[in-house]
């Protein structure tokens, strides 16, 4: 059995940030309560019963040294306060050109999906350098991806969508983990996370090639599954277009208007009844417990990639 090494290796630039926030402020700590104990250790020594000491109050204050034992470490604290913010808000902010995989947890594996077709079980491969972004979900029960090396942690909820992204600067392999108890085989559900140099990822992806890629797939389903006999241009039935609809504002039937991002497609093909679509029927049928999460977000890398196909006519 492996274990994780209680500092393990950065393998970004946010590891070594917050790797930095934490020596920091373990410093701050020590530096701000080490002259607490010592003096109490000394006025413990100083007077103890039967030792003969001073015990009056002092008469005078020293008023600038009692104001600047307060001030000094409200604004220290109120710096790092800054600084991992900051930090904490970046994660949730990935650069518009990240590369996409799609993430699914299940009891007790990680199954990642690449835009090309490209799949793997419990090994993700990331070329270096680059901004990744995952997209995560779960089958059956809240997980938490947790890659040490990248000191981060995101829970992967049954239902939603949760993002984290990253920029991996040093190939090698690294250790994947579940930090959710989430049933029996909980302490199983690990894996590998391999950084490699884009030349070597790029070979990796031709080894692995799958002649289809992600959003074929999504088509395919679109089509297999009927979606196709309503929102295609050409349907018959009254249902609204999906061209250049992801990214864009929706306005719905209550009066609002929400963004066509991965969530609200996802909903759309679960949920269909929770956000109608102004001047439409509610009578889009539900694909709960028909498709699977794979299945879902196949289809919503097709509906992205027909944003993409509306740009280039």
């Amino acid at each position: 059995m492996s274990f994780i090494p209680l500092w393990p290796p950065g393998a970004s630039a946010y590891s070594h940030q917050l790797d930095l926030l934490v020596i920091a402020f373990t410093v701050l700590i020590v530096a701000l309560s080490a002259p607490v104990f010592i003096l109490l250790l000394v006025f413990v020594v100083k007077y103890r019963r039967g030792r003969k000491a001073d015990r009056r109050h002092a008469p005078n204050r020293n008023i600038p040294l009692e104001l600047s034992w307060t001030i000094i470490p409200f604004f220290a604290l109120l710096g790092f306060y800054v600084w991992s913010t900051d930090l904490f808000a970046s994660l949730y902010h990935p650069p518009a050109d990240a590369m996409q995989i799609d993430v699914v947890a299940k009891q007790w594996m990680w199954k990642f999906q690449h835009p090309g077709g490209q799949a793997e079980i419990n090994e993700l491969h990331v070329p270096s350098s680059q901004p990744v972004k995952l997209t995560m979900a779960s089958q059956d029960v809240i997980h938490s991806l947790f890659i040490p090396a990248l000191r981060i942690k995101q829970d992967v909820v049954p239902g939603r969508y949760t993002v984290s992204w990253f920029v991996a600067d040093k190939p090698g392999t690294y250790r994947i983990a579940c930090s959710q108890f989430c049933g029996s085989n909980h302490s199983e559900m690990t894996g590998s996370f391999i950084v490699m140099n884009p030349a070597d990822y790029a070979e990796w992806l031709a080894r692995s090639s799958n002649d289809t890629s992600l959003a074929a797939e999504g088509a395919a389903l679109f089509r297999s599954r009927g979606c196709s006999g309503c929102h295609d241009r050409e349907a018959a039935m009254d249902a609204p277009s999906l061209i250049g609809i992801y990214g864009n504002p929706v306005p719905l039937q209550s009066g609002g208007y929400v963004i066509a991002d991965d969530q609200y497609i996802r909903d759309s093909i679960l949920l269909p009844q929770s956000q109608i679509v102004a001047g439409y029927r509610p009578i889009m049928p539900t694909f709960q417990n028909i498709l699977s999460e794979e299945d879902v977000m196949k289809l919503v890398a097709y509906v992205k990639s027909l944003k993409r196909a509306e740009v280039a006519q």
